[in-house]
């Protein structure tokens, strides 16, 4: 595969007084400002494109809609997201067919309580062009049962409930600087095993992005904070 890209959506506060208000800038890794187009001819040559926003910004939804849009218009494109979990791919994928309504779709899939506002845009821009949309996200129960039990608990689940996770045993390294943070920021909630099952949902959000890319395509997956 070709790099993988991080997309950073850099979001600046409009500064009083200033003539040009700008919504949000554009940084590369280096954190060298880039424009629109410029990141869009970057992220158009890639394989896999993931998007990290931060939740209920209402700037990073945006851009997440716009980008996707467009490279839609350059590539066969693939969408996936963290906002869905795993076992309800069948509820969402038969919305996108048309199959059921709203209300249904509604009734059946574990939607966010800023589904309708967030992410609705994306699910429907799928459904008019008929792209994929991969659910990737671990089924919150089992985050459950690993943040109170570790990855032992895992062991009651059945052979059907385990194909909505990444295959274990997973590879988990506790060192990890992003583990390690985790630990830190919520300093005496955090334990051992939160950090496992972030673990788990970080693995299976792998396993379901590589399990569901197509050659010759583009897959964009949101996630965030």
């Amino acid at each position: 595969m070709k790099n993988l890209l991080l997309l950073i959506a850099v979001l600046i506060s409009v500064m009083a007084g200033a003539q040009d208000k700008f919504a949000y800038r554009i940084f590369d890794k280096n954190g060298v400002q880039v424009d629109y187009t410029s990141m869009l001819k970057n992220l158009a040559e890639a394989d896999i494109v993931l998007f990290g926003e931060l939740h209920n910004n209402a700037i990073a939804h945006w851009l997440e809609y716009e980008v996707s849009n467009d490279l839609s218009e350059r590539r066969k494109v693939i969408l996936g997201a963290e906002m869905f979990e795993a076992d309800n791919q069948e509820p969402l994928d038969r919305y996108l067919k048309g199959e059921i309504d709203q209300e249904a779709f509604d009734t059946l899939a574990r939607l966010w309580s800023n589904y309708s506002t967030d992410y609705a845009p994306l699910v429907e821009l799928a459904k008019k062009k008929e792209l994929d949309f991969v659910a990737t996200n671990i089924p919150r129960s089992y985050a459950g049962k690993v943040h109170k039990g570790g990855f032992e608990a895992l062991d009651s689940l059945s052979k059907d409930e385990k194909k909505w996770i990444a295959p274990l045993p997973i590879t988990f390294d506790p060192e990890l600087p992003t583990y390690k943070e985790i630990l830190v920021m919520l300093g005496d909630h955090a334990t051992p095993e939160l950090v496992k099952a972030q673990a788990l949902k970080d693995a299976t959000m792998a396993h379901f992005i590589l399990a569901n890319y197509k050659k010759k395509h583009l897959f964009i997956h949101y996630n965030g904070r």
